[in-house]
This record gives C-alpha cells, structure tokens and sequence, in this order.
C-alpha cells in the first residue's frame, strides 16, 4: 500500500468510526491531531479568554439561601408555610447569618465567607442556576457531564479533547478531593472519548510516591521494548485508537514520575504563601492545601483542575455545621484568587464554584434545607468574566429562578466559549451520530457575563 493510500484509508476510518472536532494541528481534525498525540496543545475555533479552568464542586449542594444569594424577605415570612417542589407546603427557615454588600461593586455575601468577601469585585455570581432534577445523583452527572441518563463524558474530559494540555510531562485533567458520593468516578470520567482525557485522582493526602522510581533505566529500556512491539502491531492493523492511548499513556506514565511529585511538593512554597492559603490552621489546612496544588498545577500547564469537597448535603444541623463547612473553605479559595492575581494567572484562568443544586427556603428536618434544583447560585472568577457581577435572581424567598434564568447545558456552553470552544461544533462521533456537552439541548451562551 502506497503511503497516499495508507494516509487516504486512515483518513476515512477515523472519519468514518470516530468522528470529526474541528480543525488543528497542521489542516488536522480534532479526532486525528488527538490520535496523533491525545495531549497536544490544540488550536481553539476562536480566541479564548481563558486557558485553563479551576473548578471548585461542593459536593450535596450548598445553600445559596446562606451564602450568595440575599432574601431578606425570607426573614421577614420565617415560619409562614411556602410549598417547595414537590408541592407540600413547609415553614419558611430564616438564614442565621447576615449579608452585607462587598467592595465597590456592593455585592450580597453572606458573613459566612469573611475573605471571599475581600474578592466581591472579582465574582461573577450567577443567582439565576436551574437543573432538571432535583436529586443527588442526577444533578452531579448533571452538573459534571451534561448528562443523568446515560454515561456521557465530564466536562474536564471535553476541555482537554478539544484543547489538549500545555504540558507534556503532567496530566491534562486532574481531579482532587473526595469522589462525588453519587456521581462517582463518572464525574470525571471520559466515557467513549478516549481515555487519554478522563481525569487523574489524587486522593486526599495522597503524594503519589508510587510514581517514583530510584532506577529509570531497567524501566525506560522496559518501555521501549513494549512499545516497539506495539508500533509493529499497529504497523498492521493501520488503525487502532486504542492501542496508540495505550503508547501515549504508558509513556506519560513514564514522564510524570518526576513531574508529578514536583508539583504536589510544597517544600518549595513560603511561609506566607503557605499562610495565605490557610495552610497554618487545621481547620483550613486540607481545603488549602488542594488549593494551592492546583494553582501548582494550572502554572504548570494542566488543562482542567477539579477539587471536590463534601459535606454539603444540611438536611439537619445546618445552623450547627455551615459555619464549620464555609470556614474550612472561605481562607483557601480567596488565597487562590489572590495568589493567582498575583501572579497574572487570574487573568486567563476560569475559577467556577458551585454544587449540583440549591437548598430550599422551607424547613427540612428541625433545622435544614431540602433539596432545589429550581433556583440557586454558582460563582466565575477570572478567565473572561464580569467581576463584581449579579447576573440573574430567583423569587422573593430564593425558591425558584425567575429573571435570566441560566441552566446547566448554558453554564457549560459558556464555560466552553470562555476557553475559546464552540459547544455546538466540539462534537465526537460515537454509536452512530455526533456528541457534544450540551448535545442536542438549545443551549446558549451567557454572553452577558463575559467582560
């Protein structure tokens, strides 16, 4: 076979059975630059605001009610019934904790997140966010793939599929945290995108030791021979996605033994910095330390950083635990946003908070908030955004979204666009047609956040 004709066979088979991106490297599709090297830097559709994203999930659903989103009203009414929505009728629970307006902008924050509050002029707040279900495990798939029906990729997984890493030695994708109680590991999964572009997890407190090796030679010479022998095999078969991952993983495997721990090290951080992030305080020192890994990370080249925090889920004690939960995490995350203003990474780095939905302005339990995927609130730093922005509201008692209204597929159409993607043409051909993140939904882009 000539090599026109091998090239023109190639060509067709990974149009024909993998699908069409759009174009990259050199004239390439998406599908053939990211067989050709899977975590090659590729070429946006258009000029991005931001390189890379930071994604922040609070896992079980924060109240929006005690953070975010001020309803003064809600006081006002506490105890008069207010159906929820499933239609039975609840005590209004008032919010324990005041709002004040934050810099110059005169953003609501709750007293709750004293530091953050430093950062109002940075936030974007979406007060308007809607999701299908109010349930647990279809609102994380939600939130994480677009998706609760089917297994579909996460979102982390399509940023690098469409964009690859700026760091060959590092992975592209990378999930810290505990795993989503229901979501699971298919919250950051790559379903049928390759798996070059699902998520490495770093467990809490996990350095990863297992990557280092006292003699690289007997490997490397080990790794040669496996991959001459698999360069033979796709010699033949001309065609196999997943053999040449398994070449590109097992030789990243190789790479990040001394890129890796390099970046979870932080021996090489100061006192300050380590104090910023609240690192110098047990109650904030896990959150900060997750923090501060992943501006490492972000610096370093990866693509997409996701931390995963717990513990959100207040159908009981919320007066008793919020304080505790939004302690562990205000220092940390507003450390972030000034360490990477400092130095110029805000700029063109996307920092989303948020959880799969909201809480309910009735009671639940003696003293909680049920679940409420009708209304809640996320927050955007950096990376394109409006700061000091109130995009959206929700009803008198926060209960539903009512003015620019924002669902999860627009949340993630933005997020694409703001990294330079249209969400519509990112596609990957999979069991017969072309998939997306947003899919066949008519989603938009909120370009009324975009600076």
């Amino acid at each position: 076979m000539s090599p026109t004709t091998h090239h023109s066979r190639r060509r067709f088979l990974m149009e024909t059975s993998c699908g069409f991106g759009y174009l990259a490297l050199a004239g390439l599709t998406t599908q053939e630059a990211a067989t050709a090297n899977p975590l090659a830097a590729r070429v946006p559709h258009f000029t991005a605001r931001a390189k890379r994203v930071i994604f922040l999930f609070m896992d079980g659903g924060p109240s929006h009610l005690d953070t975010f989103d001020y309803k003064p009203k809600l006081n006002a009414d506490a105890g008069r019934l207010h159906p929820n929505s499933s239609g039975r009728s609840t005590p209004l629970q008032p919010t324990l904790w005041g709002f004040r307006q934050r810099g110059q902008s005169g953003l609501w924050m709750s007293d709750l997140f004293p530091h953050l509050a430093r950062h109002a002029d940075d936030l974007c707040m979406i007060n308007s966010m809607h999701t299908d279900v109010p349930n647990h495990p279809q609102a994380t798939l939600m939130m994480h793939t677009g998706e609760f029906r089917f297994a579909r990729p996460s979102m982390g997984a399509w940023v690098l599929y469409g964009l690859g890493t700026e760091n060959q030695d590092l992975p592209g994708f990378v999930f810290m945290g505990g795993t989503p109680r229901t979501g699971g590991v298919q919250s950051y999964a790559s379903a049928f995108l390759p798996a070059s572009y699902q998520a490495t997890a770093l467990r809490e407190g996990e350095r990863m030791d297992n990557l280092a090796s006292g003699n690289v030679g007997p490997q490397r010479r080990e790794l040669d021979l496996t991959r001459s022998m698999d360069q033979r095999l796709l010699q033949r078969q001309q065609v196999n996605p997943e053999l040449e991952g398994v070449i590109h993983s097992m030789e990243l495997g190789f790479r990040m033994q001394s890129a890796v721990p390099r970046v979870l090290d932080l021996a090489s951080e100061s006192r300050q910095t380590l104090a910023l992030y609240g690192i110098d305080r047990a109650e904030t020192r896990s959150f900060g330390q997750q923090c501060l890994v992943a501006r490492r990370f972000a610096e370093a080249g990866a693509r997409f950083i996701e931390i995963s925090n717990g513990r959100w889920d207040h159908h009981n004690s919320i007066s008793r635990e919020m304080p505790g939960h939004c302690l562990a995490i205000d220092q940390p995350i507003a450390g972030l946003l000034t360490d990477l203003k400092l130095r110029g990474l805000l700029d063109d780095t996307l920092v989303l908070w948020g959880g799969e939905f909201g809480r309910t302005p009735g009671k639940d339990g003696t003293d909680g908030r049920g679940h409420n995927g009708a209304g809640y609130t996320m927050w955007l730093a950096g990376g394109g955004v409006k700061g000091g922005l109130r995009f959206g509201a929700t009803d008198d008692y926060g209960g539903r979204a009512i003015t620019d209204k924002v669902h999860v597929h627009d949340l993630h159409a933005t997020l694409l666009h703001l990294l330079g993607l249209d969400h519509q043409r990112l596609t990957y051909r999979y069991s017969g047609r072309n998939y997306s993140l947003t899919d066949v939904h008519d989603a938009r882009v909120v370009r009324e956040i975009i600076a």
